[in-house]
C-alpha cells in the first residue's frame, strides 16, 4: 500500500518498507486473540494507566535525566476520553513545548526485567509525537505522519515503520510486546534486547533484536554511554515520552516474565 496515497505529504518511506509491508501481509492472519484496542489485563498484570489521577501519582514519576526542567507533581493532565467516555492520561506539560524530549517524561516508579505490555494511544493533532521506552531505554515510536525508520510503530532507527496499520488521529491504537532485556556475562552483553510487538491486532516484529539507545543522554539510560551502544545490566521504568504534543493513553498494562531463553513468542 503506497501511504503517500492515503495520506498525502507524507515522507517517503524506506526502501525496505514495501518488502516489510508484503511480509505482514502473509502472516496478518495470526493475530492473536489477547492483542489490540480494549484487551483486557493478563492475570497477575499490573494495572499502570487506569485515566485516574491517584494511579498516575501512585506508578509514575518525572525522569531526571540531563535535560529535565519540570517538578512534582506531574503536570500531564487527566482528560476526558473523546471516544469511549471516562478519562485518559494526556501528555501535556508546559515544560517539554517545543518539542523538547526528556524535559518532562514520565517513568514508573517501579524497574521491569522482561515483561508483556499493552499501551493504548492516541493522537489528537497532526504531527503530533510521543514514544514508548522499554526499560526507559529502547523507543517504540509514536509520531503521527512519520512512516520511515524514525516513525510509527519503529523500533526506532532499527526496523521499518508499519505506518498503514495506524487508525489516524483521533483514534485510539494499540501497542502489545513481549521484551526481553538484554543479557551480560561477566559484566559483558553477550545478548541483545529482543522485542516482538503487534500493532493494533497485527504481529510487525517477532524476535526482533534492539542494538542500542537512540537519542543520546537526553533519551534515557544508557543514551549517553558509547553513543548508545554501552548497554548496561540494570532494570529500567517504562517510560512515556513527553514532546509538547497532545498524545493520550489508556488501559496500559504490564506483566513482569522471566525470558530463559531468547524467544519473545507470545504465548496463548
Amino acid at each position: 500500500m503506497n501511504t503517500r496515497h492515503r495520506f498525502p505529504g507524507l515522507p517517503s518511506p524506506h526502501p525496505l518498507y514495501f518488502l516489510f509491508v508484503a511480509a505482514v501481509a502473509l502472516v496478518a492472519p495470526l493475530a492473536h486473540a489477547a492483542v489490540g484496542v480494549g484487551a483486557k489485563p493478563l492475570p497477575e498484570a499490573e494495572v499502570l494507566i487506569d485515566g485516574t489521577r491517584a494511579l498516575l501519582d501512585e506508578k509514575w514519576t518525572y525522569w531526571e535525566g540531563p535535560r529535565f526542567s519540570s517538578s512534582l507533581p506531574i503536570k500531564w493532565k487527566i482528560v476526558p476520553d473523546p471516544i469511549d467516555g471516562g478519562t485518559v492520561v494526556m501528555t501535556d506539560d508546559p515544560a517539554a513545548g517545543g518539542g523538547k524530549y526528556g524535559a518532562a517524561d514520565i517513568v514508573t516508579k517501579k524497574a521491569y526485567r522482561d515483561f508483556r505490555l499493552h499501551v493504548e494511544f492516541m493522537v489528537m493533532n497532526p504531527g503530533g509525537n510521543s514514544g514508548v521506552y522499554l526499560q526507559n531505554r529502547y523507543e517504540i515510536q509514536i509520531v503521527d505522519g512519520d512512516a520511515t525508520m524514525h516513525g510509527m510503530g519503529a523500533v526506532i532507527n532499527e526496523t521499518p515503520s508499519p505506518y498503514f496499520l495506524y487508525k489516524g488521529l483521533r483514534q485510539w491504537n494499540s501497542y502489545d510486546i513481549v521484551f526481553r532485556a538484554a543479557r551480560f556475562q561477566d559484566g559483558k552483553r553477550v545478548e541483545p534486547a529482543m522485542v516482538t510487538m503487534f500493532f493494533n491486532g497485527v504481529k510487525i516484529h517477532s524476535n526482533q533484536k534492539i542494538n542500542q539507545v537512540w537519542g543520546g543522554p537526553n533519551s534515557g539510560l544508557d543514551g549517553g554511554n558509547d553513543g548508545g551502544k554501552g548497554i548496561t545490566d540494570t532494570p529500567g521504568g517504562l517510560k512515556l515520552q513527553c514532546e509538547g504534543h497532545d498524545v493520550r493513553y489508556r488501559n496500559v498494562w504490564i506483566k513482569e516474565l522471566d525470558l530463559a531463553k531468547p524467544n519473545t513468542s507470545f504465548k496463548e
